[in-house]
């Protein structure tokens, strides 16, 4: 069964820079478009940004404005996200999501697109 792990979390204070892993057990999801959304207490689920199989990256609701990039190495199973310029607004709970039905990242993706979960990694940054 494949499953997410993601790691890189941390605290970190303002402008400083964290590296958020999503690795895949089991493999699988090299043709699985793979997301990255953001949980704070009393919010919905915030998509951030989202890769294609072949490496786009996608930005969503105005949140990284150039300040992630994204990477992936399908032969690993694994994703990152580098997050550069760390905002006190960026703080949340991170969790990488597969859509294992798409390659590519649609414009609008809702969170029920995404059928598989990592378990999340908490961001704190101190202003």
């Amino acid at each position: 069964q494949v499953q997410l792990v993601e790691s890189g979390g941390g605290a970190v204070q303002a402008g400083g820079s964290l590296r958020l892993s999503c690795a895949a057990s089991g493999g699988g999801l090299e043709s699985s478009a793979i997301a990255w959304f953001r949980l704070t207490p009393g919010k919905e689920a915030l998509l951030i940004a989202c890769i294609s199989t072949l490496g786009r990256l996608v930005e969503y609701n105005d949140v990284p404005k150039g300040r992630f990039t994204s990477a992936r190495d399908n032969a690993r199973g694994t994703v990152w996200l580098q997050m550069d310029s760390l905002k006190p607004e960026d703080t949340g709970d991170y969790y990488c999501a597969a859509d294992r039905a798409r390659s590519s990242c649609t414009t609008a993706p809702a969170p029920h697109y995404f059928d598989l979960w990592g378990q999340g990694t908490q961001v704190t940054v101190s202003s």
